[in-house]
């Protein structure tokens, strides 16, 4: 990459996002920060002349195709997206709204579709670029309760960026998944967070429990965002950029025991499962 790239960052307003903003804004980059209120990007990293405030809703495909335009015509080119911004539906599945769980797919699987559909034809004419996606260690694996929908749209991130990357390979562009276990960012506040509203019985005491436990660790998260930004800044500038990066002590766990359950589980009926072929094949 050129030792000045051209940052993208979506969800920049607060939280991981501003962080990473700084981050590309310290290291000499310029940046386009992106939020559905362009205002709240200027309130949390000021005026800078590389820095360009765009206002962005990840679910407008349009916006986004604005945006990367707004991009374009300002700095001249895209390096480095990065598909940031995020919302947390919680709750039980059940006791979950469709249009919560809608919701929360639209955002943090659909949100990245858009900007990366947008991005690529600009990362294609220059050869060039790197898309990072901020999934999570619930796109890995997923036993907590509360999060069947913020996983759903995470492992559907997984798989699209896996599958996008030898797509997009003989471009020279590149992909990067990120995979934060619990970092203190803004995921867990009442801004980012919603709750779906408890509706049956059975669900009730283990719903008081979670919530509760979860509002409790909210600012109390191990992870120090500021390092993070750090660390993708500077593996951003690498020429081969990991497909994955595990972020944090638990998110290295999680990767371990995840691929101890898949090697246990393809173990655990091999005999069976490699005598399904047809008996002329």
């Amino acid at each position: 990459m050129n030792e000045k790239n051209v940052w993208f960052i979506t969800g920049a307003g607060r939280g991981l996002g501003v962080d990473v903003a700084t981050a590309a804004l310290a290291a000499g980059h310029a940046v386009v920060a992106t939020a559905r209120n362009a205002e709240s990007v200027t309130k949390a990293l000021g005026e800078h002349d590389d820095l360009l405030a765009v206002e962005l809703d990840v679910t407008d495909p349009a916006a986004a195709q604005a945006a990367v335009a707004a991009t374009v015509e300002r700095f001249g080119r895209l390096d480095v997206l990065v598909n940031n911004a995020g919302s947390f539906q919680a709750g039980f599945f059940e006791e979950m709204a469709p249009g919560a769980f809608r919701s929360q797919i639209e955002t943090t699987l659909l949100g990245p579709v858009n900007v990366t559909r947008a991005a690529l034809p600009q990362l294609r004419t220059q050869r060039s670029g790197l898309v990072m996606t901020i999934s999570s260690t619930a796109g890995i694996t997923s036993p907590v309760e509360f999060t069947s929908a913020y996983a759903a749209s995470k492992f559907g991130v997984e798989g699209f960026m896996e599958a996008l990357a030898p797509e997009v390979a003989p471009f020279g562009i590149k992909t990067m998944l990120v995979e934060p276990g619990f970092f203190r960012t803004e995921l867990l506040s009442p801004q980012s967070t919603q709750y779906a509203e408890p509706s049956i019985a059975d669900y009730a005491d283990r719903t008081t429990a979670t919530v509760q436990a979860w509002q409790g660790m909210d600012g109390k998260q191990g992870g120090d965002p500021i390092k993070l930004a750090d660390a993708l800044v500077h593996l951003a500038a690498r020429d081969e950029p990991p497909l994955r990066f595990a972020a944090g002590e638990d998110a290295i766990a999680a990767f371990e025991q995840k691929a101890d359950q898949l090697r246990a589980q393809a173990d655990a009926h091999r005999e069976l499962s490699s005598s399904l072929a047809h008996d002329d094949a």
